[in-house]
């Protein structure tokens, strides 16, 4: 018997489950300009083996646009949780195989059918340039294995007559230059691995992620003390009897290709050492015509020799912004994640740099609101699960973000939780009207400390690191493309809540579309207090968009 139905992006299909266990999928709303997904999950029980092979997926609509076909496929995971810290709202905790990755459908249009196996198709509406036919509109999904017609259904969709606004929120995912040369085995900044840059640049760009993570020197994340990452450092620099030397064309290139991408926003790799500003990052130059590192572990951070170099570098490197024209979209960073214990010696090795960097703003993840009330950082970037505080003391212009620590109650996007749990951030970041947000993993493909690289499709955990998918958001392609995980396209319909909600707010203001989140709820939505529920973020987005349709009509009332 074969049973298949056409469910939400919020579902999560595996392997050894029903597609009758799956909430049943009839209507979407969605904008001119909005990209949106549905899956269709399907099952083969108790059938002759020649219902075994791939099937043909026909979709058809007069919705207008482009419309693509991926298979989600299974993962492993070995680690999907940490045992000791998490909470109930998991799907599983148990090491198994997982639906995470999209790869396109085989010929574009093909997806394997087996015997005693639960699969979902994932379809992607994207309106293009030309937008989607504004009214209601319907799309047809039809599966078929050779002459057998195996389902035929179809999805209402009523597209509104307006379109979103521009995204205003700033989103960052760390991007791991040094990961991409070691997966793919290509020499760091090879014409090779350019072309792969620029493919992982496009893929974060499409999904939301507006500023990247610049290395002008190696960044100083998760290293081991006393050890190096493979070199990724985009300014050349050289010792000279009078100083240094540096030059910026491996810069002015990784500009141009995040431009052609459409990156807005530039996030200067770290000037100090991760977890308290302890010593230099990896720094190599020219000495007497060979390359060596001349800054690193045994550097300290506030040293004479390391101050004079960045008396030196930082105006050379504002001088360099400003000629791309991008130093007024440029963030720079001390130390991630200093603790309360490493105040002191973060705001000593801020403050030889503070000066150099007048008006431009440098901000670091972190969580205790010491930082901020002693006036050593203007711009924090606290934890989901520590934000309460520094909400409440009026931080403007706030960030947020979350690693593998937030694993209770708040959000995330770890491949054992429901997708609820990843698509609510929308909605907080309307809540709590967050201006920017950062999350460390694009594309690490390393071990803990970075000791040795790793394959994600073997270690979705990154060598029990982290929670499997704390550590990318992107699969690595044979092609040297990336492929989309299913967590990545719903945190990109997060964020096209969030302009839903935007666009609500500039008919009826702020504190109405706020109710509207809450109206329906025993207490306000919190980060670590929101509805555990698909149905909740379904419904409640189809209110803004029924309100907003029905302001439009009234003039904007």
């Amino acid at each position: 018997m074969f049973s298949a139905r056409i469910i939400s992006s919020l579902e999560k299909c595996f392997i050894d489950e029903k597609p009758s266990s799956k909430n049943e999928l009839k209507e979407l709303t969605a904008y001119k300009n909005e990209r949106f997904s549905f899956q269709l999950c399907y099952r083969m029980d108790g059938v002759p083996s020649k219902f075994r092979g791939f099937a043909s997926v026909g979709v058809s609509s007069d919705l207008s646009g482009d419309i693509s076909v991926r298979c989600v496929e299974q993962i492993v995971s070995l680690m999907p949780v940490f045992p000791q810290y998490c909470d109930d709202d998991y799907l599983r905790k148990t090491p198994g195989l997982y639906p995470d990755v999209l790869i396109p459908a085989r010929n574009g249009s093909q997806t394997p059918v087996c015997e005693e196996e639960t699969r979902a198709i994932w379809i992607e509406c994207d309106p293009g340039k030309a937008g989607f036919k504004p009214g209601d509109r319907r799309i047809n999904v039809k599966l078929s294995l050779g002459d057998e017609t195996l389902f035929d259904g179809s999805l209402s969709v009523r597209v509104i007559d307006a379109e979103l606004p521009k995204q205003d929120i700033i989103v960052t995912q760390w991007f791991h230059c040094d990961c991409l040369a070691s997966y793919y085995d290509v020499p760091v900044f090879s014409p090779k691995h350019w072309k792969i840059i620029e493919n992982y640049m496009y893929t974060a760009r499409r999904n939301g992620i507006n500023m990247i993570l610049t290395p002008v020197f190696t960044p100083p994340l998760d290293t081991h003390i006393g050890g190096e990452r493979l070199t990724t450092q985009l300014v050349d620099i050289k010792v000279t009897e009078n100083g240094y030397e540096f030059g910026f064309k491996k810069l002015e290139k990784w500009v141009r290709i995040a431009k052609k991408c459409g990156i807005e926003y530039y996030e200067i790799s770290h000037l100090f050492t991760q977890w308290g500003a302890g010593h230099a990052p990896k720094i190599v130059a020219e000495v007497d015509g060979k390359e060596q590192r001349i800054f690193g572990w045994e550097t300290n951070s506030c040293g004479r020799k390391y101050r004079a170099f960045l008396a030196a570098f930082i105006p050379a490197l504002l001088d360099e912004l400003k000629k791309l024209k991008i130093d007024k979209y440029c963030r720079f960073h001390i130390s991630d994640e200093p603790s309360a214990a490493q105040l002191d010696i973060y705001k000593k090795a801020k403050s030889g740099v503070a000066k150099l960097l007048k008006g431009y703003p440098i901000m670091d993840a972190l969580s205790s609101i010491d930082f901020y009330k002693n006036g050593v950082i203007e711009n924090p970037v606290p934890a989901c699960d520590h934000i309460e505080p520094f909400y409440e003391a009026g931080v403007p212009e706030l960030w947020t973000y979350y690693c593998c620590g937030q694993h209770t109650k708040v959000p995330n996007r770890f491949i054992a939780m429901p997708s609820y749990r990843n698509r609510i951030i929308g909605f907080l970041f309307y809540k709590y009207d967050i201006k920017g947000f950062l999350q460390w993993g694009y594309n690490f493909y390393n071990n803990q400390g970075s000791y040795y690289p790793i394959n994600p499709y073997i270690s979705a955990a990154c060598d029990y690191f982290g929670q499997a998918g704390d550590g990318f958001s992107v699969w690595p392609a044979q092609n040297g493309e990336a492929y989309e995980s299913l967590r990545l396209s719903v945190f990109n319909d997060a964020l096209s809540d969030l302009r839903a909600l935007r666009l609500c707010e500039s008919i009826y203001g702020r504190e109405k579309t706020v109710k509207l989140l809450e109206e329906d709820l025993d207490r306000p939505l919190k980060f670590d207090d929101f509805p555990k529920s698909e149905e909740y973020i379904l419904s409640t987005r189809r209110k803004i968009d029924r309100l907003v349709e029905e302001g439009l009509k009234n003039g904007g009332k």
